[in-house]
């Protein structure tokens, strides 16, 4: 039996920045491993390149939080995404199941709209 067998970790030799390194992952999780190397390397030699940053563990400071800004602006993005959708949801179940005034919650049939646990 290979580690790829029972789902256990397996090395990824990966390199940035003309540096190897091993990696133990799960097998199922090697492409994304590898394709964040790539990133990470990529984003490291622009800031070599574009700045007068010396030394490794600066330049992957400086991409690293250039890498976390971007993903934060994702993450904020998203939520603004999710709070418009919300809205246009509770307008279209009130355009779609308007609350008359003296109905009650139990004769009101169910709009048939609802999405608010959905994820974007």
């Amino acid at each position: 039996m290979n580690a790829s067998d029972d789902g256990r970790s397996m090395p990824v030799t990966i390199r940035i920045l003309d540096k190897e390194y091993r990696i133990a992952c799960a097998p199922e999780e090697q492409y994304g491993l590898i394709d964040s190397a790539r990133l990470l390397d990529r984003r490291m030699r622009d800031v070599r390149q574009n700045g007068r940053i010396i030394g490794a563990d600066r330049i992957a400071v400086i991409a690293a939080l250039n890498l976390i800004y971007e993903l934060m602006r994702e993450r904020d993005a998203i939520s603004q995404q999710h709070e418009r959708l919300k809205a246009i949801q509770a307008r279209l179940s009130t355009a779609i199941d308007p609350e008359v005034p003296g109905d009650s919650a139990s004769t009101r049939r169910p709009s048939g709209v609802d999405a608010a646990e959905d994820k974007v």
